[in-house]
C-alpha cells in the first residue's frame, strides 16, 4: 500500500481489471474534483472493445447553484462525448434525520434506476475517503463489519457498483487534475465542519497527521483487517445458519441456545442482514437472549426495534418487518375474477382453478374478512366441524400470521381460509366449474 502512488489513466485501467467487464460504465458524476478525474481518465481508455461510457448526475436541490452545477456537468460531458442523464431528487431531511444520509440514499436510489443488468456504476471514492469512513465509523462504535469501510464493489439495483479509485489518495487525484488543466466544482458544503465527515477531514485528520504522518495508511490498513475479520465472521455465521435453519424459515431456538453468546449474536446479525432487516444494537440483542429465547412454549414474546420484529413460536425464532394492524371488524365484498386489496397491502382473488364449486357461490353475497373469533370450519375428509383456532394450531401457523389470514364468506357461511382449507360444503367435484381463493402476499 503505497501512500505516494501517483494517479494515471493506466493506473485506473489496472484497477478496473479487478471487476467483471460490463456492457457499460456509468460514472456517478457530481462535477467535483474526484468524479471529474474519474470520468476524464476513463474516457482516455476508450478504444475498440472498450465498454460504453456514460454519466449520471444527481441534483439534490439543496444549494441555490445546483442548477448551474448540472449545466457544468452537461458541458463537461459534451466536451468528452459522454452521454449524461441528470436526475433531480428531493433530499430534504425530515426532523431528526441526517442530511448526509438522506442525500446519499436519494442519490443511490436515483442512480440505481439508471443501471441496466450488465452496467457497472463507477463512483469516485478514493483512499482518503476510505480512511475518513473507517475513522467515522470507529467514532460511532461500529463493529468489524462497519470498520471494514466501503467495499470495492457491491450489487446495486439490477447492476453493480465499483470503486476503482480506492488505491489513490485525494492529493494524487488533485495533482493529476492540475497537470491536465481540469476544471471542477467546489461545493461550499464540503467546507462546512458542522458536517461530521467535513470536521474529520478539515480538523481531526490534519491534526492526527501532524503527529502521525502515516495515519491515513494506518486507518485504511485497519479497515482491511476489519474486512478480513468480518469475512471470517460471515463464514462462521453461514456454517451456523446451515445447522439452525428450520423448514419454515425460522431458526432453531435450541440450536441458538447451544451457541456461545458471541456466536449466537453473530449468526443473528448475519441472518437479519441476509433478509435486509436492521440488526439489533447491544441492548436489543441482550433482550433477545433474555426475553425471547427462554420464553415459555405457549407465550407469544416479541422483541422489536425500528424496521424489524423478532418473534418466537414453538421452537423457532422468526424475523419479519413490522406488520400493519388489522382494522377491527374489517370486511369487503369480493367479485369472482376481480382482485381485492387488503388493509395489509396483500391481495385476494377468486380465479379459475381447483378448490371451490362455483355453482355453490352463485346468488350469494361474497365477502372477505379476518378472524373475529369463534369461526367454525369442516375440512374435507375430517367428518366433523372444528374451530378455526384449532385448525390453525394444528397447521402450525404462527399467531401473528393467523391475524392476517383472509377468510372468504358466502353470506354468513365460511367458505375458505386462504392457504389452509376449503369448507367441505363448498368443495368442488369433477363435474362443474371451480375457482380457487388465492392470497398474494405484499412484497
Amino acid at each position: 500500500m503505497n501512500p505516494a502512488m501517483p494517479f494515471s489513466p493506466e493506473g485506473l485501467a489496472a484497477s478496473l481489471t479487478r471487476f467483471p467487464r460490463p456492457r457499460r460504465y456509468l460514472v456517478a458524476f457530481s462535477g467535483g474534483l474526484d468524479s471529474t478525474v474519474l470520468l476524464s481518465a476513463l474516457t482516455r481508455l476508450r478504444g475498440p472493445g472498450f465498454p460504453a461510457v456514460a454519466a449520471v448526475h444527481v441534483d439534490h436541490g439543496l444549494h441555490p447553484r445546483s442548477a448551474e452545477w448540472s449545466d457544468h456537468c452537461a458541458r463537461v460531458c459534451a466536451r468528452l462525448a459522454v452521454p449524461i442523464v441528470t436526475r433531480r431528487v428531493d433530499a430534504s431531511p425530515a426532523r431528526g434525520e441526517s442530511p448526509e444520509a438522506v442525500a446519499r440514499q436519494a442519490r443511490y436510489q436515483a442512480i440505481a434506476s439508471e443501471l441496466g443488468e450488465h452496467d457497472l456504476l463507477l463512483t469516485a471514492h478514493h483512499r482518503s475517503d476510505q480512511a475518513e469512513t473507517v475513522l467515522l465509523r470507529f467514532l460511532r462504535g461500529a463493529g468489524a463489519r462497519g470498520l471494514a469501510g466501503m467495499p470495492a464493489s457491491r450489487p446495486l439495483g439490477t447492476g453493480a457498483l465499483a470503486r476503482p479509485l480506492l488505491a489513490f489518495t485525494r492529493d494524487a487525484l488533485f495533482q493529476w487534475a492540475q497537470a491536465q488543466g481540469l476544471a471542477w466544482i467546489d461545493d461550499p458544503s464540503n467546507f462546512d465542519i458542522g458536517f461530521e465527515r467535513n470536521w474529520l477531514r478539515r480538523t481531526v485528520l490534519p491534526e492526527l497527521a501532524s503527529r502521525r504522518p502515516g495515519i491515513e495508511t494506518v486507518l485504511v490498513r485497519n479497515g482491511l483487517v476489519a474486512a478480513e475479520t468480518a469475512a471470517l465472521l460471515d463464514e462462521i455465521a453461514r456454517e451456523d445458519l446451515t445447522a439452525l435453519r428450520q423448514a419454515d424459515a425460522g431458526l432453531s431456538v435450541a440450536g441458538l441456545e447451544r451457541l456461545s453468546a458471541a456466536r449466537a449474536g453473530n449468526v443473528l446479525r448475519h441472518w437479519l442482514n441476509e433478509q435486509d432487516l436492521p440488526v439489533p444494537d447491544a441492548r436489543n440483542l441482550t433482550r433477545v437472549f433474555a426475553e425471547l429465547l427462554p420464553a415459555a412454549q405457549d407465550a407469544e414474546p416479541i422483541v422489536a426495534w425500528p424496521g424489524v420484529e423478532l418473534r418466537r413460536y414453538r421452537g423457532s425464532l422468526y424475523a419479519l418487518a413490522p406488520l400493519p394492524a388489522v382494522p377491527p371488524g374489517w370486511t369487503a365484498p369480493l367479485t369472482p375474477g376481480a382482485q381485492l386489496e387488503l388493509p395489509d397491502g396483500s391481495f385476494v382473488r377468486l380465479e379459475p382453478g381447483p378448490g371451490i364449486a362455483l355453482a355453490r357461490l352463485e346468488a350469494r353475497q361474497l365477502r372477505v374478512g379476518y378472524r373475529q373469533g369463534g369461526e367454525l370450519c369442516r375440512p374435507p375428509g375430517r367428518g366433523a366441524t372444528h374451530s378455526l383456532k384449532k385448525l390453525l394450531q394444528e397447521a402450525g401457523i404462527p399467531p401473528w400470521k393467523r391475524r392476517h389470514l383472509p377468510l372468504l364468506w358466502a353470506d354468513d357461511e365460511l367458505v375458505a381460509v386462504a392457504g389452509l382449507c376449503v369448507d367441505e360444503r363448498f368443495v368442488a367435484d369433477d363435474l362443474g366449474p371451480a375457482v380457487r381463493f388465492t392470497h398474494v402476499l405484499r412484497r
